[in-house]
């Protein structure tokens, strides 16, 4: 996409900024397969230049250019370009106000285009000239590609839908025809009604709103049902040829290797025959050789009966030495059977030697596993008592801390009960003083207000006496005066007294209370110093029982290794046994083997005695039947 934006603004010498933000916009986006320019004012020279970049393979297969204003030459040129396009399969150009030159570029891009499948010309003025929807509706009938078709909102009267129906009886391949919102009246539903009687690939017409009657249009709608069940027809057909046409094929490729399979036997077939045709000639060549030795031999058996006398001296000679040949190898049988069975007493007296010897270390063995095993037991015993240890520790542990714990919620307790107690000695010793206090004030109120009024009183009376008694008078009440200011003071130098003892409490108590938390701290630090030595002492028995499991491991990988050991010189016994029962069958073996030998070989002296005796009887009836048909014998029978 942004080498097409490229390509534009180079081709362009003013392009439009809204189509370069467009294109930069689809470049960005992840659809590329979609040139929209949809409600974009495109000028002449930016559709010249889409017009060049659009033949081939453009990076589009779906083009808008719905509502764009396109003058009449610019739609010139751009389906000028998408009439050799082989990408773009939907053109959008609704809304463009299309006439006579739109009209005539369309049936042109129909005609030559062959990768168009939907083009939708909606809200355009196609059918308000006759020449140039005529040249539309050639091109359409010309075109076997194009599947859906918009012609909603074009002003098609009903001589464009009689040019319509010529071009649908001819057209093969438009399966969608919109037509809404136009003026085809009667005539037209007609001709179009016509058209579907030789159309049979049409699967859907619109028709609203044409001023179509209801009959026609029901009618209509018969034929795009009658087209639909033909095309599933159709397509149901093509499914079962194409299922066919598979199974021929496979029917096909069976029978030819069936063909194949019976070509290669028939072949093989071909060759065993050839091959046997050239065993028997061979075999019968070889008979013929064969018959020409027996000849041969015949004529060597002739000549050599003639040297049986001769022979039969020396046959004896070697009667007498085959004898003689057969003593002494039975002697050798005898000595090689005893030296094999002494040989044989000494590898089972080695064996049972070995095999007490693995026992005894068999049974050292298990001795030692015995003795492991009781130490692994041993060991057990010990971590589990070291391990109920632990936990006893670890129990007084956890009760010592409870118990510490417990003991310090008390003291906590006792020290708020105390704070509480003496927070309330305090309370009701303050509202004691302040009534005291009140009292006292009330009490030389009341007093000063009777001093006043006696004084009023010896004013009065003062002037009815002397001056002198009433001095000795107010001298004896101001000494009262002091007495009770006296008392006053008293009382509130004790009220102070008790503050500051209550004060003291309150310190003494604050000492005590952090002395128990300095306790309680104490406690804690205990309780820590308690845990580590737990913590330690744990991870000591944890390092001593890994050990002890350490030394467990050791022991057990060898006793593994005696196991080990043990099923080795088990193998190897077996082996040695295995062994010498070879060895005792071998030598079993030659021993059968050497009787048989002796077997072949005294058959063949008793067979040769045989022969020689039957040579000898012939040669003496031969010698016995010369002799009487030679004239000596008739000579001696005369006599």
């Amino acid at each position: 996409m942004e080498e097409f934006r490229r390509a534009y603004a180079r081709l362009c010498a003013a392009p439009q900024e809204p189509v370069l933000r467009r294109l930069r916009e689809r470049g960005a986006s992840p659809g590329r397969g979609r040139l929209d320019l949809a409600a974009q004012s495109l000028s002449l020279e930016t559709c010249g230049a889409l017009g060049r970049l659009l033949p081939g393979a453009a990076p589009f297969a779906e083009v808008a250019l719905g509502d764009c204003g396109l003058s009449e030459e610019g739609v010139a040129l751009l389906l000028h370009g998408l009439c050799s396009n082989t990408t773009v399969k939907l053109l959008d150009l609704k809304g463009n106000n299309l006439r006579t030159m739109g009209a005539e570029a369309l049936g042109k891009l129909l005609r030559q285009n062959k990768s168009i499948r939907s083009l939708i010309l909606e809200w355009n003025s196609l059918g308000m000239w006759e020449e140039g929807f005529s040249s539309f509706c050639q091109g359409l009938g010309a075109n076997n590609f194009l599947q859906r078709l918009d012609l909603r909102n074009n002003q098609i009267n009903h001589q464009g839908a009689g040019e319509l129906a010529m071009a649908l009886k001819q057209n093969a391949s438009l399966q969608e025809l919109d037509l809404r919102w136009n003026n085809i009246g009667l005539l037209g539903g007609r001709a179009l009604l016509n058209c579907l009687h030789s159309n049979k690939t049409l699967k859907r017409l619109e028709l609203a709103g044409n001023n179509v009657p209801s009959d026609i249009l029901k009618a209509v709608e018969q034929a795009m049902n009658h087209n639909q069940d033909r095309q599933t027809i159709l397509s149901e057909s093509q499914n079962r040829a194409d299922i066919l046409s598979k199974e021929v094929l496979s029917l096909k490729d069976e029978k030819t290797k069936q063909f194949l399979d019976l070509m290669d036997t028939i072949d093989k077939q071909r060759e065993e025959i050839a091959r046997s045709d050239r065993m028997s000639a061979a075999r019968v060549s070889q008979l013929q050789e064969a018959l020409d030795e027996q000849h041969s031999l015949i004529n060597s058996l002739k000549a050599r009966l003639q040297m049986t006398e001769a022979a039969l001296a020396l046959s004896e000679q070697k009667v007498c030495n085959l004898g003689e040949l057969l003593n002494a190898m039975r002697q050798e049988q005898t000595s090689m059977a005893e030296c094999h069975f002494k040989e044989l007493q000494q590898q089972k007296q080695e064996g049972a030697d070995q095999e007490a010897k693995l026992f005894r270390d068999l049974s050292v063995a298990e001795e030692k596993n015995l003795l492991l095993r009781n130490q692994v037991d041993e060991l057990e015993k010990k971590c589990k008592i070291q391990q109920d240890q632990l936990f006893q520790v670890k129990q007084d542990l956890t009760n010592t801390t409870a118990e510490l714990k417990l003991r310090a919620m008390q003291a906590e307790e006792r020290l708020e009960t105390e704070k509480r107690r003496f927070k309330q000695s305090l309370e009701d010793m303050e509202s004691l003083r302040v009534k005291e206090v009140n009292h006292l004030t009330q009490h030389m109120e009341a007093s000063e207000h009777s001093m006043q009024e006696r004084i009023q009183k010896l004013e009065a009376i003062r002037i009815a006496l002397e001056e002198q008694q009433r001095l000795e008078h107010l001298e004896e009440k101001l000494r009262l005066m002091t007495e009770s200011r006296d008392e006053a003071q008293n009382c509130c130098l004790k009220q102070k007294q008790m503050v500051a003892e209550a004060q003291a409490k309150a310190n003494q108590l604050s000492l005590h209370a952090d002395g128990l938390r300095r306790r309680l701290e104490e406690l804690q630090q205990d309780l820590n110093s308690k845990e580590e030595e737990k913590v330690t002492e744990v991870n000591r028995v944890k390092v001593e029982l890994q050990e002890q499991i350490g030394h467990l491991q050791a022991e057990r990988t060898a006793q593994n290794g005696l196991r080990e050991k043990i099923a080795a010189l088990e193998r190897q016994l077996k082996a040695i046994s295995s062994s010498h029962r070879e060895a005792m069958l071998d030598k079993e073996g030659e021993i059968s083997v050497l009787l048989e030998k002796l077997r072949m070989k005294e058959a063949d002296i008793s067979r040769m005695r045989e022969e020689e005796a039957q040579r000898a009887s012939f040669l003496q009836n031969a010698i016995m039947a010369y002799v009487q048909r030679s004239p000596l014998g008739t000579h001696s029978s005369r006599k």
